[in-house]
């Protein structure tokens, strides 16, 4: 069954990367205003892209190396009102970056982060949430290579890792701008961090705060306006 936004819908079923909470954050989060070149790696399904799509006019290339999952975005752009904008890609961005002219007004991405940890028997959903295939060295590397002069990087990473790709990043002179501390519940401690990155250093982060649940488990006023423009209702 599709999973049905306001102005498009999702098939997921075949894809390695799910329509999930990671990917609905950073999809409502990004910062589209004077996008006209949008990047996404690793699109799984395509629902990150569809939400750029849908409040941007942007053009935007989808790279996505597993074929059951590169297949299932192709087949959701296709059937989505900006399919013309809509680019899947089936290379890795290790790939792409080799042979890649353009230059990026906005590069995002889900990424993968599990470093040193148990991986699962599905040697796909290694790729997914593990550094198999695309460590942040690499994934840094090929940003520094595509990204515009005054260009931005945003994606989403849980806490713990994102202090280790920010000095990462600092050291291939990409600089935070502004973050986005996410708590799965207001009594809960901060466990994702969406960030967005620039070539230009910042004089001051902006950083803000967001809670998805009460303690009641309802959903915060905050939350359901963050995703008001996707979600149809959430309870």
């Amino acid at each position: 069954m599709a999973f049905q936004f306001k102005q498009f819908s999702v098939e997921d079923q075949q894809s390695t990367m799910r329509v999930g909470s990671d990917a609905v954050l950073l999809g409502a989060w990004a910062d589209t205003r004077n996008d006209s070149h949008i990047l996404e790696i690793g699109t799984g399904c395509g629902v990150i892209s569809l939400m750029l799509a849908q409040r941007s006019n942007a053009f935007i290339d989808a790279l996505e190396i597993d074929q059951p999952s590169f297949l299932q975005a192709q087949q959701n752009f296709e059937k989505s009102s900006w399919h013309e904008r809509l680019h899947p890609i089936p290379l890795s961005i290790q790939e792409f970056t080799t042979t890649c002219n353009e230059k990026y007004d906005h590069i995002l991405t889900n990424p993968p982060y599990f470093r040193n940890s148990l991986k699962s028997p599905i040697q796909s959903r290694n790729h997914t949430k593990h550094e198999n295939l695309l460590t942040f060295e690499d994934l840094l590397h090929c940003v520094s290579q595509l990204l515009s002069r005054n260009g931005k990087v945003s994606l989403i990473l849980p806490a713990k890792e994102s202090i280790v790709f920010t000095a990462m990043a600092s050291d291939l002179n990409l600089f935070l701008s502004r973050k986005l501390e996410i708590k799965p519940k207001t009594n809960k401690p901060v466990n994702r961090i969406l960030m967005e990155f620039s070539p230009n250093p910042c004089p001051q982060v902006l950083s803000e705060e967001l809670s998805i649940r009460n303690e009641d488990n309802s959903y915060t006023p905050e939350y359901l306006t963050f995703t008001e423009p996707y979600y149809f209702s959430l309870k």
